[in-house]
């Protein structure tokens, strides 16, 4: 597909996602994107947004046919008579049962939860008491070329030897794209940003000790091969302010305060209740 082509796709699919269109009617029924979407993001568990275009276009299409034959079986068990059959009525029933028990749970926990307050006294306290919580360690972001053999990557650091500043960074990424055998190459070698400990020692250890807008000066040698790895930017650690971190501190005062309070809740009812 072309570049054009994946671009118009792309479009006609945001804006199928954005509105309620119908896709499709059976039967004088209407099946909209909407529905479809629906599906997809229960299906993918609210990650289908995240998906490349090309991946949730193939989706999009498969779920809307399954709706269409799905709305064609319904049709033909209801010309049929399943719904009238003492067998659909009696699982129904049951189906039914089970929703409504485990709707009321829902909403009883959530207004339970709403009711739930916690106070500004409280957020400063909890920031006060557990600023190491909020702690960011020291980030780097970086590229790198990967290749097979320490003669390779010589060679690469050889050619990028004499650069510096701008120019360094495009050719690095020039090259990642034309011999790195690591994922990143498409992305120039970005490995985007990282703290230390998440790639494996070598490669952190190496990174950790550069200086911004230089390369390694010889390969690093890792489980995977070799790598020469330009370091694009530092960052020191820091501890992340108040304001930055108040509503992650009220959600879990809340549900701290929640669990609590559900405790008391459900010992009062089994005070009250007959269980034997």
């Amino acid at each position: 597909m072309t570049k054009t082509k994946k671009l118009l796709s792309a479009l006609l699919l945001s804006a199928t996602l954005a509105s309620a269109q119908t896709i499709a009617t059976v039967n004088g029924k209407a099946i909209t994107s909407q529905e479809v979407v629906q599906e997809l993001m229960s299906a993918t568990q609210g990650r289908f947004n995240a998906l490349p275009t090309e991946k949730q276009k193939v989706l999009f299409d498969q779920f809307a046919q399954q709706l269409i034959i799905n709305e064609l079986v319904y049709g033909d068990a209801e010309k049929t008579g399943i719904l009238k059959s003492k067998t659909f009525q009696d699982e129904y029933k049951k189906i039914e049962a089970k929703v409504k028990k485990r709707l009321a749970i829902q909403l009883w926990q959530k207004q339970l939860h709403d009711k739930i307050k916690v106070t500004q006294k409280e957020l400063k306290e909890y920031y006060k008491n557990n600023k190491e919580e909020f702690v960011e360690k020291e980030r780097v972001h970086a590229r790198h070329i990967l290749v097979k053999t320490e003669d390779e990557a010589k060679k690469i650091i050889a050619e990028l030897k004499s650069l510096s500043g701008a120019k360094l960074k495009v050719k690095f990424e020039e090259l990642a794209r034309a011999k790195s055998v690591g994922p990143s190459k498409t992305k120039g070698g970005d490995l985007g940003t990282f703290a230390k400990g998440q790639m494996v020692p070598e490669f952190s250890n190496a990174v950790f000790s550069m200086k911004v807008g230089t390369i390694t000066p010889k390969p690093v040698k890792t489980q995977f091969g070799y790598h020469i790895i330009y370091l694009e930017d530092k960052m020191k650690a820091q501890t992340r302010s108040f304001e930055d971190v108040k509503s992650v501190i009220e959600q879990r005062i809340k549900n701290e305060k929640f669990k609590s309070e559900m405790q008391k809740k459900i010992q009062e009812l089994q005070k009250k209740a007959s269980i034997k």
